[in-house]
């Protein structure tokens, strides 16, 4: 028996030296096993349990998905950590990779559910400036009308589609708009990719966003029917269900070409003018190179683009997005109708508030899609230079390349 026992406490002495060479000898075994004892810690913590809980109560989303979703942020979130901690620039992809693309689309997943999240008592009382300009006159008036009638409370009506739509318009937009500036620029090849930059930029984000729209649509149509409509539906779980009794599918994508007008000309533009406004500013503004400037000076510029590229989205797309809140606060009304009684005056009512909406919302999506890139150790590419065989045709010297003009070279 005493042998018996000897051997076991041998066998296990020999399988935990096997163990802790196997892990020496690949040192990401113990990254790998430490994100997944964080992630797992961090899951079962009371505090996470408990929200987590009331998310599954209030939304519709799976709380398997939701599960998943954290515990990769978690174990990105880790690996971050562990790789500068060394004090190198270490990546967790390849740029252009599955792996780069996916964590992109994650990147914007939170930044667009975050910031129109963070933003829907200002967008409700945009809504309902755009579909009942009689009743609610400016800003401020639709605020002290919502607060006095519906309590503080009624400023967040819609949350919970807004979170979701935009999550996955988010994950599309971004995820799709790296994929497609990805294909389009080997397509065009190094010096057309470079010369045609603006167009390249365009061309990408509106491909994205076409897609993006797809998803969130239906969540659209759900959020402006709860917030302009009296008595129609007080949460989700009300009025996606009763959305569908009324119209079918079609009730959810009834709107999508307004919303194709409303949201293709605003991302071109977002990710065009950012593009080309941080391209600017390192060239002209900012005293020293982007690779000189430490990673908060980097987000501040980006934050600082953002906001520049949010105040021509929202003059690009204002007219449109008045069209979508009525027609989706309106049961039947097609395109043309509802364009005949806005009016051409009506198209632009509300755009104050807009304005300020979507600068700070177009500035904080870009400052938290960066940030989560430096946090998840995605490569950042900083802004494009010309090729050598270029610089080498036209005498170019970097600096001093042509900026507005993409076809204007030097003689």
């Amino acid at each position: 028996m005493l042998f018996k026992r000897k051997n076991v406490i041998i066998d296990e002495q020999v399988h935990y030296h096997h163990q802790t060479h196997s892990i020496y000898r690949n040192p990401h075994s113990i990254r790998s096993r430490w994100s997944i004892m964080k992630s797992q810690d961090f899951l079962e913590n009371r505090c996470v349990i408990s929200i987590l809980t009331v998310l599954r109560v209030l939304t519709i989303i799976p709380y398997k998905c939701i599960v998943t979703v954290l515990r990769t942020i978690v174990e990105l979130g880790n690996f971050s950590s562990l790789t500068h901690s060394t004090g190198k620039e270490h990546y967790s992809c390849e740029y252009g990779s599955i792996k780069y693309y996916i964590y992109c689309g994650i990147a914007g997943m939170l930044s667009c559910g975050i910031t129109h999240t963070a933003l829907v008592p200002i967008d409700l009382i945009k809504c309902r400036l755009q579909v009942k300009p009689q009743k609610y006159v400016n800003l401020i008036n639709g605020f002290k009308l919502t607060i006095a009638e519906e309590g503080f409370f009624g400023l967040t009506k819609g949350w919970a589609p807004t979170l979701i739509g935009y999550s996955l318009q988010g994950l599309g937009k971004f995820g799709f708009y790296e994929v497609f500036k990805n294909f389009y620029g080997g397509v065009l090849g190094e010096e057309n990719a470079y010369i045609y930059r603006t167009t390249l930029y365009l061309l990408s984000s509106a491909s994205a966003e076409l897609f993006a729209d797809i998803a969130l649509a239906p969540w659209e149509a759900t959020k402006v029917r709860i917030q302009t409509q009296d008595n129609w539906a007080s949460s989700l779980r009300q009025g996606l269900p009763k959305l569908y009794a009324e119209e079918r599918l079609w009730g959810f994508y009834k709107g999508i070409v307004p919303l194709w007008l409303r949201q293709i000309p605003y991302t071109m533009m977002k990710f065009a003018c950012f593009e080309r406004t941080i391209e600017a500013l390192y060239k002209y503004v900012i005293p020293k190179s982007r690779e000189q400037c430490t990673k908060s000076e980097q987000l501040g510029v980006t934050f600082i683009a953002g906001y520049i590229a949010g105040i021509f989205c929202a003059i690009v797309s204002h007219p449109a997005d008045t069209i979508v809140s009525k027609l989706n606060n309106e049961k039947g009304l097609s395109l043309f109708d509802a364009v005949r009684r806005v009016g051409f005056a009506g198209l632009w009512k509300g755009l104050g508030p807009r304005i300020f909406m979507i600068g700070t919302l177009t500035a904080l999506q870009w400052f938290i899609y960066d940030t989560v890139k430096v946090i998840f150790a995605l490569p950042r590419p900083p802004p494009p230079q010309p090729p050598l065989s270029l610089q080498k045709k036209y005498g170019l010297t970097g600096d001093k390349e042509p900026l507005i003009c993409d076809l204007s070279v030097k003689t």
